[in-house]
């Protein structure tokens, strides 16, 4: 695998001429699942739309790392193929939160093996549900700890991010998403190396 500070320099590559539109997408995303978790009378049903939208920005980085052409519209990705992208998302919340229940340590364990389930649902249409869980959970093995450091990595930025009245947060996310995703790519060949 490669370094977290690689993964880092290889997502800024990604959006040095997207930052804006990876901004924008941090902004409609956080938009819509914060505007929907904050109208109390919708609550569980937010849920089931919010889980499509979660999935659709992960995928959104995704396509910007991978230079692919990207807009609004990726956030409803989920939506395309609700019942495979909602069944998936819900089971992996239902573990998490159990998992949650017993200890937030195992909870946050639990998140880092699922964290690959977006861009496993992505690249492999025909995986659903618990196989694609299984399949996370069998990639992150052994590298759970770099991506927490990944993510950690960015607490610096996300301080300063506060003196900018929260614009600067937008930014960032779309950073993360980027760096996570291409954690994503690196683990993925090191898992299936292409033989020459």
């Amino acid at each position: 695998m490669k370094k977290n500070s690689d993964l880092r320099a290889e997502a800024r590559v990604a959006l040095s001429d997207n930052w804006l539109m990876g901004a924008v997408a941090a902004l409609f995303y956080s938009a819509i699942t914060g505007g929907l978790a904050a109208i109390p009378i919708v609550g569980g049903i937010a849920f089931l739309f919010v889980l499509p939208v979660l999935y659709g920005f992960s995928i959104t980085m995704l396509h910007l790392f991978r230079k692919k052409e990207i807009d609004l519209g990726l956030l409803f990705e989920g939506f395309s193929n609700y019942g495979r992208i909602l069944g998936t998302k819900l089971l992996q919340v239902v573990y998490q939160l159990l998992w949650t229940l017993l200890l937030v340590i195992p909870g946050i364990i639990k998140a880092y093996s699922y964290a690959m389930v977006d861009y496993i649902l992505k690249d492999e249409p025909e995986i659903r549900n618990n196989a694609a869980i299984e399949k996370s959970m069998a990639m992150m093995d052994g590298h759970k700890m770099q991506l927490f450091l990944l993510h950690l990595s960015f607490i610096g930025w996300a301080i300063l991010c506060i003196f900018t009245f929260g614009i600067g947060f937008f930014f960032l996310q779309a950073y993360v998403g980027a760096s996570t995703a291409a954690f994503y790519e690196d683990l993925k060949k090191e898992l299936n190396p292409v033989t020459e």
